[in-house]
């Protein structure tokens, strides 16, 4: 299976998982990409923003296993790992119980992970780390993804820090803005009176495929651009270990297969914000490499390319797609109509006519002529 076939049906995949999602399509892409990426995601919010909706929905449309869990100061390992085998315990051997449990998922979500007690955390850099699980006599190669941890806070904890930083993604959000709150209204009162559908995809194999395309991925055009973005990072006072730079070119390398390409180029660098540490250096990050940024683009995750690069390809991408999928539900979609008439709007509000990109400029006129009376 090509390159382009594995990314169209990932990119299919997370149109579905943002389907109904408002405001939080970026959480939804990020861990696509940090799936591929072979990298663990940090989300950073106050309750109730959706966090753990987001990950379930991509964990859904991708398929595999997938494990869930609220950490407390409590929690004992075995909530996590599995228990401990009380049959081998007899004969004098420890070994723990996996099924169903973290050792075993695909993608998992851990919601107040820095409240894991040392144990736990200890495990966890381990499993994160080097992908194997070890206590008692239990060893086994886990064959997790990705790992999302959650948190209302970063923490202030300086010994919490060397496991925070296995995160390398990471993603700050706050509460859905005023002005789309009728359209939060409206996908959470779809969303509580859907019948559930339990997901019936697998995608691992496309992720894993595209995974492996991203190790071999040709970053050569790039590495001269990315070590001018570190220094400019780091001169701008944003603390990056060599590690998290190191390991950045994991993130562009994923998104450039996700674009069904082999060899990254500068409309991949929409990336590099996410490895800022901390909120208020995410948006210094983006401003200190904005010239940088203005050729990103990515047909697969159109929102998190928009956001975080604030780019006009970015943006022009988003649009299209946008109109595109909404021309097509024109006949069946109730507000398709309005949504148009926003969609258009925006377009003229982004670009002048003059700097229209020939595609956006086509879909333009047909929503024009869609939406003449």
């Amino acid at each position: 299976m090509s390159l382009e076939v594995d990314a169209r049906a990932v990119n299919t995949a997370v149109g579905l998982a943002r389907a109904g999602l408002v405001d939080r399509e970026l959480i939804a892409e990020v861990v696509v990409l940090c799936a591929v990426a072979g990298e663990h995601l940090l989300v950073i919010g106050a309750p109730g923003t959706a966090k753990s909706e987001a990950v379930r929905r991509v964990a859904a449309e991708l398929g595999g296993s997938y494990f869930e869990y609220l950490l407390g100061r409590f929690t004992e390992p075995n909530e996590i790992f599995g228990p401990v085998d009380l049959r081998r315990l007899r004969e004098g051997v420890v070994e723990i119980e996996t099924a169903g449990m973290l050792p075993e998922a695909e993608i998992a979500f851990l919601d107040e992970v820095f409240l894991g007690s040392t144990a736990i955390l200890n495990t966890l850099l381990g499993v994160l780390n080097e992908r194997t699980f070890r206590r008692g006599s239990t060893a086994l190669t886990v064959p997790l993804r990705v790992c999302v941890g959650a948190a209302n806070t970063l923490p202030e904890d300086h010994t919490l820090a060397a496991f925070a930083d296995r995160f390398l993604a990471r993603l700050f959000v706050e509460p859905v803005a005023d002005a789309r709150l009728e359209e939060l209204l409206e996908a959470g009162w779809r969303a509580d009176h859907a019948v559930a559908k339990p997901g019936s995809h697998d995608l691992l194999g496309s992720v894993d495929r595209l995974a492996a395309a991203a190790q071999q991925a040709d970053l050569t055009q790039v590495r001269s651009l990315l070590g001018t973005a570190i220094r400019r990072l780091r001169g701008a006072g944003i603390a990056l270990s060599d590690r998290r730079a190191v390991r950045a070119q994991r993130l562009i390398a994923a998104a450039t297969v996700l674009d069904g390409r082999s060899v990254a180029s500068e409309a991949d660098l929409w990336v590099l914000p996410l490895i800022a540490p901390a909120a208020d250096t995410q948006v210094l990050a983006r401003e200190t490499l904005a010239d940088l940024l203005t050729r990103s683009r990515n047909s697969s995750l159109v929102h998190s390319a928009e956001e975080l690069s604030r780019g006009a390809d970015a943006r022009a991408e988003r649009l299209h797609q946008t109109g595109t999928a909404l021309l097509e539900a024109l006949d069946t979609t109730p507000d398709a109509r309005l949504r148009l008439e926003a969609t258009l709007r925006e377009i003229d509000a982004a670009f002048a006519h003059t700097d229209l990109p020939p595609a956006l400029a086509d879909l333009r006129t047909t929503l024009i002529t869609k939406l003449e009376p």
